[in-house]
């Protein structure tokens, strides 16, 4: 696969937050309008099995990076920065002579500045950590210090950018350089930011539980907004300076709360999207975690206002999915305005575009919203589109890939060596100009933070998934789950305990622990033994 006059390719890599592979047009979605995505996976790659290596923001944004799994990088769950001396996709390109820079979202280091909260007690005293705190900057991101000090800012490269256009946090109330942004923009325009300013909404239910507002900030102001223009700006300034660029747009939506502002939040009604067929048709295996968040909804009890997953009723569900398409078109719109500016300045033909989210949404799975440790598709696939000019159109693939696979694929494409340690694989093929069909076992690993969930502890699991089935094995508890996803894809018969599924689960266990000891650390290479 080769560029238009032997030049190296561009890479413009779009990701959003939060967003369930189903909730595109080109995945077969018949109500959200998303016609520019659409337009890249018709002229483009799409991939149909791609999965996440972890669920969660912070572990999976550094799988990204680095190629590595999250047990390996150590970024294991939200809070834990991504080391400063690891060595990213975007450091090589970088000293390969490409322009790099990133729009948005990082989320590589810790938002809140939040301490760790467990363990709550421990049975005996224990001081310090096992590995002595690295050196150097690990507040870069935190959002109070951007709110409170004028000239706080990053120290760049930052994991590679050379420079960054950072957004801090989600809905419509952002800090980062989006909030230096928006005060030259509009003076007076942060009264207009949160749920305290928000216009009444009194059709939904979701404002009231703190997970969707009705922003007063019109969409040219939005942080959406920001991302696209400030990504145009990149894109014109590395396209005056001749050199080859990697430019990541990474908007913060549709990530709750839900805000789309203006025509956006309206734009679908409730009563009109569809639910996932496992609302109503959940099955009579239901694992042990969700029986206990339906028990807390019905009893009045579940904690509906914080960012853990919660049990809903059919009217949250249905809002929460029509505020979300209506950020995922915004969210299109944006996407279209960037594409057709790069066609303008006559860089297309030589950019690869790719498209993907760092993880889903449950949106009524099960009667579920949010994210957690229950490892169901909606939450676990996340949406991958390749659009090379230099490779196949209107092409698609069912074969197993994900996050992983990410990196060695740009530095494939680039030309540009890897490095020792990095895990996952290129997706392009050795020869031939397609896309190859890369059929592995998945991996993937979740460390929470928190109790709950009726576990008794912190939710520890590792899920395995084949080209038929899905695993998932959970610390300190004797059950699991095992679903057999040509069958039935929606995961509503959990097969964990079933005598005649007794030896392909004694199968996939033995093939998550060889896929376990696969992905262990090899970095640094040991020196020969005497």
């Amino acid at each position: 696969m080769s560029s238009p006059q032997g030049q190296r390719p561009n890479f413009l890599f779009f990701i959003a937050d939060q967003l369930r592979q189903d909730h595109l047009g080109c995945y077969g979605n018949t109500i959200v309008r998303t016609p520019h995505v659409d337009a890249l996976a018709k002229t483009g790659w799409t991939a149909d099995s791609f999965f996440v290596a972890s669920p969660i923001c912070m572990p999976n944004r550094a799988t990204l990076m680095t190629g590595r799994m999250p047990s390996v990088h150590g970024v294991r769950h939200n809070g834990i920065p991504l080391s400063l001396a690891a060595t990213t996709f975007v450091d090589r390109l970088r000293g390969a002579g490409y322009r790099t820079a990133l729009i948005g979202k990082s989320h590589l280091q810790n938002m809140t500045g939040n301490p760790p909260t467990w363990p709550l007690a421990t049975a005996e005293r224990l001081e310090g950590e096992a590995r002595a705190p690295e050196s150097g900057r690990y507040d870069q991101e935190w959002g109070p210090s951007w709110a409170s000090i004028p000239d706080y800012d990053l120290d760049l490269p930052f994991y590679g950018f050379e420079t960054v256009d950072l957004t801090i946090n989600h809905g419509d109330d952002l800090q980062g350089h989006y909030r230096r942004w928006l005060r030259a923009q509009q003076p007076g325009a942060e009264d207009l930011l949160g749920p305290k300013n928000a216009m009444p909404a009194p059709e939904f239910e979701l404002p009231g539980i703190r997970q969707a507002w009705r922003t007063r900030i019109p969409p040219e102001l939005h942080p959406n907004a920001y991302c696209a223009d400030r990504t145009i700006a990149r894109i014109e300034s590395c396209a005056a300076s001749g050199d080859p660029f990697f430019i990541m747009c990474s908007f913060a939506d549709p990530h709750h709360p839900y805000t789309p502002p203006g025509k956006y939040w309206d734009m679908y009604r409730p009563e009109a999207v569809e639910l996932p067929r496992s609302f109503k048709g959940s099955g009579n295996s239901l694992p042990p975690t969700v029986r206990w968040l339906w028990a807390e909804r019905d009893a009045g009890r579940a904690l509906k206002h914080t960012p853990q997953l919660f049990a809903c009723t059919e009217r949250q569900a249905r809002e929460a999915i029509a505020l979300n398409y209506g950020l995922i078109t915004f969210i299109d719109d944006c996407v279209g305005r960037i594409v057709a500016r790069l066609e303008a300045l006559g860089l297309a033909d030589n950019t690869v575009i790719v498209f993907t989210a760092d993880h889903g949404d449950y949106m009524g799975d099960h009667q579920l919203l949010l994210k957690g440790p229950i490892h169901y598709r909606g939450i676990v696939q996340s949406p991958f589109v390749w659009r090379d000019p230099a490779g196949p159109q209107g092409k698609r693939s069912n074969a197993l890939a994900g996050t992983l696979d990410i990196a060695p694929t740009i530095l494939k494409r680039a030309g540009v060596v890897g490095y020792n340690g990095i895990q996952g694989r290129s997706l392009l093929p050795l020869s031939g100009g397609e896309i190859q069909d890369v059929d592995s076992d998945v991996l993937i690993e979740e460390e929470g933070q928190r109790l709950g969930l009726g576990l008794p502890s912190r939710a520890r699991l590792r899920t395995l998934v084949t080209g038929r089935y899905r695993l998932s094995v959970y610390d300190g508890v004797e059950w699991g789950e095992l679903y057999d996803r040509e069958t039935d894809p929606d995961e509503l018969v959990n097969l964990w305990d079933e005598p005649g599924a007794a030896q392909i689960r004694a199968e996939l266990v033995f093939r998550l622990a060889r896929k376990m000891i696969a992905v262990s650390e090899t970095s640094p290479n040991p020196t020969a033994s005497a």
